[in-house]
């Protein structure tokens, strides 16, 4: 296994285990999603999926969409955001841009059309500034479909808004009359 393929599996099992599944390996999160990095270490070592802290360090400081942090003392590590279990970020409510992007596939148009967008598994929904980045988003998922999200408006409607450390924004949902196909 190359080097890169090695850190892409690592990744995709920190994922696993940071936002969806920590008991597979018998890890506890603090309310805010954070495990100490040697009990992760230790875990995942006892469970046949063991890696450095080279390789953890390596992750985050090389990870194009920056899914994961440290803690200030690099003693706890956490997902940024993506989670299906219950946990609370800790994110200040903030004013969005005016416009914010939604990437996904056009078969699901005309549902999303009719219902807005919802959390559904996840905590938030996700959103980012960069319309490019949506477009990838939706590769994703079929032939990509980028939504145009009224950001500013449903802000001063009521609906908050947070922005992660690596730029994703998130809100509880995205109700469909503030949703345009982009162009």
């Amino acid at each position: 296994m190359t080097a890169t393929a090695k850190l892409t599996t690592i990744s995709k099992f920190l994922s696993l285990v940071l936002r969806h599944e920590p008991e597979r390996i018998g890890l506890t999160l603090d309310p805010a999603g954070w495990a100490t990095v040697d009990d992760l270490l230790t875990k995942a070592a006892a469970a046949g999926r063991g890696f450095s802290r080279d390789d953890l360090h390596e992750i985050i400081a090389t990870n194009d969409k920056q899914r994961f942090a440290l803690s200030e003392d690099g003693q706890r590590i956490r997902a940024n955001q993506g989670h299906s279990i219950s946990i609370e970020l800790g994110l200040p409510v903030v004013t969005p841009p005016h416009v914010l992007y939604h990437g996904t596939a056009t078969r699901f148009a005309d549902a999303i059309l009719r219902s807005g967008l919802d959390r559904q598994a996840r905590h938030h929904v996700h959103l980012t500034q960069h319309r490019d980045t949506a477009v990838l988003v939706g590769r994703r998922h079929g032939r990509p479909l980028v939504l145009r999200i009224d950001a500013r408006r449903m802000a001063e409607q009521g609906h908050e808004f947070h922005c992660t450390a690596n730029g994703v924004w998130l809100v509880a949902q995205v109700p469909p009359e503030f949703i345009q196909i982009a162009p």
